[in-house]
């Protein structure tokens, strides 16, 4: 794999002007390491599910980024029992009639389980900001208010990760009209991607001050360039896997003892 260009936010003014987009992935070894990625989370699954520790991972970033194709590869090997994709779209009428942190509340992850958020509570402070869908009073305070949220989570035991892919818009023209020409890859197109695409500077800036204020030491930004998708496929994929196994015991327990024998003497009974 390539040198690594990932930054951890805030390193001064405007992380996203600080990115290497040429940074890419070594082919030959893309598909060993992917799949040694993928053991290793399904490692890091089966140690949660009898340690009881959780997690929360959060995915931002500009649309066509590679964010679904980073999610799908970690969703993939996982089992679904203890493992949730929330996408989130915009809030319904009933949800907008609460705190915009509600909904969010109501699908964090119990004891041993790992929840990813394709788009999250930073909705605030980029769509609905630059939108103009929330008042400036209310965006400005949600620095705060989304930094005391993450702050009770992890005061509470839970691994909070958070991942902003960054692309250039010739990168994100390419891959709008790959979308557009195939019909298996079209649904992932709205009308919403031209209507940000249009205010590119804006939600540059607004990300920036994003990166910049909400980077804290228990619930840090990694920043990456995605112009290559498997660059920051495997870059995402080894952060978040490194922060979930952080002083886990990721031995399998040793089976119980009444289990084996009740194991042994069902296969004495069968032969």
């Amino acid at each position: 794999m390539a040198h690594k260009t990932h930054q951890h936010a805030p390193q001064g003014h405007r992380p996203l002007d600080r990115l290497d987009l040429s940074a890419k992935a070594d082919p030959d070894s893309y598909d060993q390491s992917l799949q040694d990625l993928q053991t290793r989370f399904m490692v890091i699954q089966q140690a949660y599910l009898h340690t009881g520790n959780n997690a929360v991972i959060v995915f931002e970033g500009w649309d066509a980024a590679g964010k679904g194709g980073t999610i799908r590869r970690i969703a993939s090997v996982m089992d679904p029992r203890g493992f949730k994709v929330w996408p989130i779209a915009a809030p319904t009428q009933q949800e907008q009639d609460h705190h915009y942190l509600t909904r969010f509340w109501q699908r964090l992850p119990g004891r041993g389980e790992i929840a990813v958020f394709d788009r999250s509570w930073y909705g605030r402070l980029l769509v609905e900001r630059v939108e103009g869908f929330a008042k400036p009073s209310q965006w400005g305070r949600a620095f705060g208010e989304i930094n005391e949220f993450e702050r009770m989570l992890v005061d509470d035991g839970t691994r909070v990760m958070k991942v902003f892919l960054y692309i250039t818009p010739d990168e994100q023209l390419k891959r709008f009209r790959d979308r557009m020409e195939d019909p298996l890859k079209r649904w992932k197109l709205s009308y919403e991607d031209f209507r940000n695409r249009e205010r590119w500077d804006d939600y540059q800036d607004a990300a920036n001050e994003m990166l910049e204020r909400t980077s804290t030491s228990g619930a840090p930004w990694l920043v990456l360039p995605a112009n290559d998708k498997k660059y920051a496929r495997l870059e995402a994929m080894n952060a978040i896997a490194d922060t979930l196994s952080d002083g886990v015991d990721l031995q399998p327990p040793k089976p119980d003892d009444k289990l084996r024998a009740r194991f042994e003497r069902l296969i004495k009974e069968e032969n």
